[in-house]
Parts: structure tokens; sequence; C-alpha cells
């Protein structure tokens, strides 16, 4: 297995212009683009944008948040975790590793990670060591969380009384 090197990301017009390869799915990569536009005006150096290159090409991505602990309904005890969203690698360059090198990068703070599995993703997530949480309609609203628990954490119990 190859060793890709994730960097984050310059929040630019060039950093904007490589995203447009990865359009195929639509919606979530205009609302990437749009997230960048609103940091480029703010000129936030802490993006939360991550990509491993091919060369000069970047061919893999992935924003990643640090999710205060107050807002933590998901980890025992509750803690700051990590919520990765848009993990996307070009196609012809899947399957080499890169998407694994960008969860493993995600992974390295030590800090809960938390995803949402888009279509057929599932054993993707399940392969990097995710699990799947135990949905919970107030909390999770629609959407397929699959979490990866650094060693001491669990699953946060719900409170079924409220």
């Amino acid at each position: 297995m190859n060793k890709h090197d994730v960097v984050r990301l310059r929040v630019n017009f060039k950093t904007l212009e490589e995203f447009e390869n990865f359009r195929e799915y639509g919606q979530q990569e205009l609302s990437m683009k749009e997230d960048l536009q609103e940091n480029i005006v703010e000129n936030d150096s802490d993006s939360p944008f991550y990509g491993v290159y091919f060369g000069n090409k970047l061919v893999g991505r992935m924003s990643l948040y640090k999710i205060s602990r107050k807002f933590d309904f998901y980890f025992e005890p509750p803690q700051d975790y990590f919520e990765l969203w848009k993990l996307e690698v070009l196609p012809g360059y899947q399957g080499k590793g890169i998407g694994q090198a960008l969860v493993d990068f995600a992974k390295s703070f030590g800090l809960p990670v938390k995803t949402n599995a888009r279509q057929r993703s599932d054993d993707f997530w399940v392969k990097q060591g995710f699990e799947p949480l135990t949905y919970q309609t107030e909390r999770d609203r629609g959407e397929n969380p699959y979490v990866w628990f650094p060693k001491g954490v669990t699953e946060q119990a719900y409170d079924t009384e409220s």
C-alpha cells in the first residue's frame, strides 16, 4: 500500500478550481464550494479542508471539523470530537489507499470521529474501523452516523425518559 501524504488545503481560488473535479455528487460539492468561498472572504488560515495530491492534481479530499464537547451527543465520556464530511477520491484513484490515508489522518488526533455514511459507503467505513450508532430520531434526523471510538470511549447512552 502506498504512503499518501495528507495536507491541509490552502483556502484560495486554485483550491476552488481543484474542487470542480469533485462534482459527481452535485449538491454537496456546491455546499463545499460555498464553504470555501466563505473561507476565502474570511481569509481563514485554519482551513477545514484536507487533501491528497498525485503530482500536482488533487485526487482525494475531506472536510474535518472539530466539534466542542458541549455539543457531544454521541460519545461517553462527552468530549471534543471530529466530524468528517465529504470524503471523496476521484475515479481512477480509488482503491489505492487514498481514502484510508485521509481517515487515518483524522484518527491520528486521538479524538473520536463521526461521519455520515453516504450511499453504499457503509462497507468502507466498517473497513476503516467505524461502527454504526444506534439510530436516534431526535439526534440523527435522517443521518446515518458512523463513529470511530478511540480506546476508552463508548457510545453515549440514550435517555428514553426525556
